[in-house]
């Protein structure tokens, strides 16, 4: 549980980070690429064992970093694209709800098994994930854009679920810094080929605040991957109860860091599913 437990803090000081780049004017896509690399080199340095391209480039596990990496600048570009589009609460929706595959996918695929109290839990926790989430009164999505949001989910879940999976199945608790460190080492060369597609119209300028802002991003965004990787290592947990309890934890945890530190203020239906929240992480963790 304490893996759990920091998994959530990482990911709630990656929710900071991303406040704080509005405070100081911070350029979010280029801050992110330089906290990829930074998130990369953090896994390398504490990985114990050599390091070797050619002993990397045989591991049976190499595709799921470059496919990961690859799908990590895709998806924040998408929810950008959603936020932009159809407003924030929409794409913050769409990417929270999406604990739902990977929850699917642990009984579908590894045979968990859920008692009907956690079941329950689970349902509450989309619920609570959805009215934590909503930052305007009504959510309204239209058809042309409804492509957005759905990608956004599925993106999002099938990260989650390519992450159970080669924890399940190909990871050893001595690669995990090392497999972390690659899929934030190939979203960063995915993100330098994005910027440099962009370069060709726009010049780059190199801006000490967006390195600095991708510093402050990179260390608590490795630490979220790296330490949900051990909790769903330990087994104390199911993999569905362990994705459900992080999601709705980092909701209800980010949500209070917003009133304590933004003075951000919620609405009757934001109370309503940080409470549900409480009670979902109660009857998935103790039931």
């Amino acid at each position: 549980m304490v893996y759990l437990l920091l998994s959530v803090l990482s990911s709630t000081l990656i929710f900071v980070a991303f406040k704080l780049f509005d405070v100081f004017k911070i350029q979010t896509l280029y801050a992110i690429i330089t906290n990829y690399v930074v998130a990369c080199a953090v896994g390398f340095f504490l990985y114990d064992g050599p390091v070797s391209v050619s002993d990397l480039a045989h591991k049976p596990w190499l595709i799921g970093p470059i496919l990961l990496g690859v799908l990590f600048i895709v998806i924040f570009n998408l929810m950008a694209r959603t936020a932009q589009v159809s407003g924030v609460s929409v794409a913050s929706v769409a990417t929270k709800m999406s604990l739902a595959i990977p929850v699917i996918m642990g009984v579908l695929l590894y045979g968990e098994r859920l008692s009907a109290i956690q079941i329950i839990g689970i349902v509450l926790a989309l619920v609570a994930v959805y009215l934590a989430s909503i930052k305007e009164k009504s959510i309204k999505i239209a058809r042309k854009a409804l492509m957005l949001p759905l990608l956004v989910f599925l993106g999002s879940g099938v990260i989650d679920t390519s992450i159970q999976y080669f924890e399940e199945v190909h990871l050893t608790d001595e690669e995990i810094p090392v497999f972390s460190s690659m899929v934030f080492g190939f979203a960063a060369l995915t993100g330098f080929i994005f910027i440099g597609v962009k370069a060709v119209k726009t010049p780059l300028k190199v801006n000490l605040k967006n390195i600095l802002g991708g510093i402050a991003l990179g260390v608590p965004n490795y630490f979220s991957i790296y330490f949900l990787l051990r909790a769903l290592r330990e087994g104390i947990l199911s993999s569905a109860a362990i994705f459900t309890l992080n999601n709705v934890a980092i909701v209800m945890v980010s949500t209070l860091v917003g009133i304590l530190l933004f003075k951000e203020k919620l609405s009757l239906k934001n109370w309503s599913g940080v409470l549900l929240a409480v009670l979902s992480i109660i009857l998935v963790a103790l039931f």
